[in-house]
């Protein structure tokens, strides 16, 4: 993807223009005026917006008005559409010649069809899918999962240089929001079975430090044993990431994205049922990490942290 300026298009490089600055959005929008670029944000909540020190829109119109690229981060296709082409969306006031991109976890038929409006107007629509939570959107360490025309990717790359470690250019508009799509689902099964196996070692007496050390150098490693389950047994549920809400939105939007592609969905069931019963049980506005304390809660009241972190136990 190296391209030359007369090839892509000379950017604007000094300004941004960005919706939704949540949990994600936020820290991303950070990162770009940490790197010296002028980001005016538009929000529902105003406070996020300036707290992530950007300047702040008062309309979706401002913000599009103000640059040639504009990003969004918002929670799901829905949002999605009715950001783009509600009357005074960005499909009203783009330009040609802007470059639109989604870093939303969103539906790939959805994108498709957002991307040939937006082609209409001759404006490029990119796909970004997202990985790494808040912490690594916090160093800049995202990787970006990325679908649309590869020019326009490529005349952007100074825009996803400040919030990401990893950039995969995955094909024509879709392609990166199917991407993340796969990528969540095998992070909700790992994460639902994960918790299923770790309140099954704390009700047999395992030590469970031991037992993840065990399952790491074994064949049933998986990010959340070595990421999320080392922390979480010391009481650290790692706040601030997924909800299960959405965890459980994302498995939805697998299942939709496999039926289009005639492609049977065997092992959707377990999450559904595991972040499902975390919403049911109060779980669902917290990191889709506390589905371990929801399936402990109907497995007797099981919590791994068990009140002493790990450096007390060696004193």
């Amino acid at each position: 993807m190296n391209h030359s300026p007369q090839e892509t298009g000379e950017m604007n490089k000094e300004r941004i223009g960005f919706i939704g600055l949540g949990n994600m959005g936020g820290r991303m929008t950070r990162r770009l005026v940490n790197a010296g670029i002028a980001v005016l944000g538009y929000d529902a909540t105003p406070q996020r917006v300036a707290s992530a020190g950007a300047q702040v829109a008062g309309s979706i119109e401002e913000v599009v008005k103000f640059a040639d690229v504009v990003m969004m981060s918002l929670p799901d296709s829905k949002v999605v559409e009715t950001v783009v082409e509600s009357e005074g969306g960005v499909l009203a006031h783009c330009r040609a010649g802007q470059i639109v991109v989604d870093l939303s976890t969103a539906a790939a038929s959805s994108t498709i069809r957002l991307a040939q409006r937006f082609a209409q107007k001759s404006v490029q629509y990119v796909d970004a899918g997202i990985s790494g939570g808040a912490a690594a959107a916090e160093k800049g360490a995202l990787t970006l999962m990325v679908g649309g025309d590869e020019r326009a990717v490529a005349s952007i790359e100074w825009a996803f240089a400040p919030i990401s470690a990893k950039v995969a250019y995955m094909g024509a508009s879709g392609a990166g929001h199917t991407t993340k799509l796969l990528n969540n689902f095998l992070n909700a099964v790992s994460l639902a079975a994960s918790a299923e196996v770790m309140v099954a070692g704390k009700k047999a007496g395992l030590d469970l430090r031991l037992l993840l050390d065990v399952l790491n150098s074994s064949s049933g490693v998986n990010f959340a044993t070595l990421n999320r389950f080392p922390k979480i047994v010391e009481g650290d549920y790692l706040d601030g990431g997924l909800t299960g809400k959405l965890m459980t939105k994302d498995v939805v939007l697998y299942v939709d994205r496999a039926r289009e592609l005639g492609v049977v969905s065997l092992n959707a069931a377990g999450p559904l049922a595991s972040f499902g019963l975390g919403t049911a049980l109060g779980y669902g506005d917290v990191i889709s990490n506390r589905v371990v304390d929801a399936i402990g809660d109907v497995s007797g009241g099981v919590r791994l942290f068990d009140g002493k972190r790990n450096e007390e136990k060696q004193q």
